[in-house]
């Protein structure tokens, strides 16, 4: 059954690989006008030509096996709630910082089960890592032609406590928990990238105090549970996917090290 899941794990990385090189071309084109969508958030031919190669390929994959993707047409929530099992996936998460040409952004794909990731792949086109992930069995990170490594989270913080947020949401709520941690440093970076740096130990804890959905933070959410961490609601309960017609998550923290009482810090006002 193991090897089943790590072959299930390949192939879906395989996969991530080639929507990666879909959005390569449009990146390296220059050309890509955004248009903007309901939500207000940009989309460009790299985030449909994604789309397009992971929805054929996930159907060529697991065939009758639902697909909930950012850039699709969304199953009413009396039809995604039968749904025990799917793939939940954003084609480019990150469509500000592809926009920005700073290449921190990303192909999410993950199995969901019962609610929870089950399996994830997170791939950095740009610099073509892969970060991968089996909750219960291991996570991994691979390097451009390189071969897998396992990662883990950090046993204990930093003593400047590495908090690593958003290039595009900040806010109060954020400087006021960072007040109250002491000495820190604030990584700024884009996209799943930040929870895949909790999951491989390069930041201890991810505070996100604004908006996502579903499908920015499950694909990530399986590698950092993989890797010994934790991705919950600030109420100490882990996030979940599928229950509900809203796909925004709530706030939520994600950590590797728990010498802190995180979920204090981050309800104290």
């Amino acid at each position: 059954m193991m090897g089943a899941a790590r072959e299930l794990l390949a192939r879906v990385a395989d996969i991530a690989r080639s929507a990666a090189r879909e959005i390569l071309e449009v990146y390296a084109s220059g050309a890509f006008a955004a248009s903007v969508k309901a939500d207000a958030s940009p989309l460009t031919a790299a985030d449909l030509r994604a789309h397009q190669l992971i929805l054929q390929s996930l159907n060529a994959l697991t065939p009758g096996l639902p697909v909930l993707s950012e850039e699709s047409a969304h199953s009413p929530f009396t039809s995604r709630s039968k749904w025990a099992r799917y793939w939940l996936v954003d084609p480019l998460d990150g469509t500000r910082e592809f926009l920005a040409r700073n290449g921190q952004f990303t192909v999410n794909i993950a199995l969901i089960e019962a609610h929870a990731p089950a399996l994830g792949v997170v791939h950095v086109p740009v610099t073509d890592v892969s970060y991968q992930g089996l909750p219960g069995s291991g996570a991994w990170r691979q390097d451009a032609g390189g071969e897998c490594r396992e990662i883990r989270v950090s046993s204990q913080c930093a003593a400047s406590v590495r908090v690593v947020g958003s290039r595009s949401h900040a806010g109060d709520s954020l400087a006021a928990f960072l007040g109250r941690l002491g000495p820190h440093e604030l990584l700024s970076v884009g996209s799943a990238l930040k929870l895949c740096m909790v999951a491989e130990g390069a930041a201890d804890v991810y505070p996100r105090l604004g908006p996502t959905s579903e499908w920015d933070t499950a694909a990530a959410h399986a590698v950092v549970a993989a890797a010994g961490g934790v991705v919950c609601r600030l109420d100490g309960v882990a996030l979940e996917y599928n229950t509900k017609d809203d796909v925004r998550n709530p706030f939520f923290v994600a950590y590797g090290p728990k010498d802190r009482d995180w979920l204090t810090l981050l309800s104290e006002r």
